[in-house]
């Protein structure tokens, strides 16, 4: 499934979201999917963005449960059907929105809690979607520069197609 459709099921989940325990497994289902988002513009992404992307991987790894987590949903991680990553700037863009509305939410349960064990969970994944955050605003800034950079009439550049279908297919 394309990247930014998982963004959007994250997003409108997380809007679901009424419960604290909720609201925490939206928080890691957002960091997994930031993980393999990163782990794919490491490998495919534009060769500026492959070190920030490694990096935010690393973080993403950091949010949250394995995907063994009884807290999680029964169908799983939403991120571990992540198969393509078609416009690099819209979904950064999406997935710095989901990581903002993850924090804001997650603020709200640790201010709710009287659970210390539940409040410092919210704060490690409070910490981890702000740094998530930072190195996609990293990797949108490089994106800017390459397309400020970019020679007019140039090939197009996967990083900035809004549909993959709009491509040439290359040369003859």
């Amino acid at each position: 499934m394309d990247a930014e459709r998982l963004i959007a099921a994250g997003r409108r989940a997380l809007a679901e979201s009424r419960v604290a325990l909720d609201i925490v497994t939206e928080a890691w289902q957002a960091q997994a999917l930031a993980q393999a988002i990163g782990n794919q513009l490491a490998l495919t992404g534009p060769l500026e963005l492959r070190g920030e992307a490694r990096g935010l991987s690393e973080i993403g790894g950091r949010g949250g449960p394995g995907p063994d987590h009884p807290a999680l949903r029964p169908d799983g991680l939403r991120a571990a059907r992540l198969s393509d990553v078609a416009d690099v700037r819209r979904t950064l863009l999406g997935l710095g929105a989901l990581l903002g509305e993850v924090g804001i939410a997650l603020v709200g349960v640790a201010c709710a809690t009287d659970e210390e064990g539940l409040y410092w969970q919210c704060i490690e994944a409070i910490d981890a979607a702000d740094e998530s955050s930072d190195r996609v605003r990293v990797m949108l800034r490089r994106l800017t520069v390459r397309e400020r950079t970019r020679p007019p009439g140039g090939p197009p550049d996967r990083a900035t197609m809004t549909d993959p279908a709009d491509s040439t297919a290359g040369p003859s």
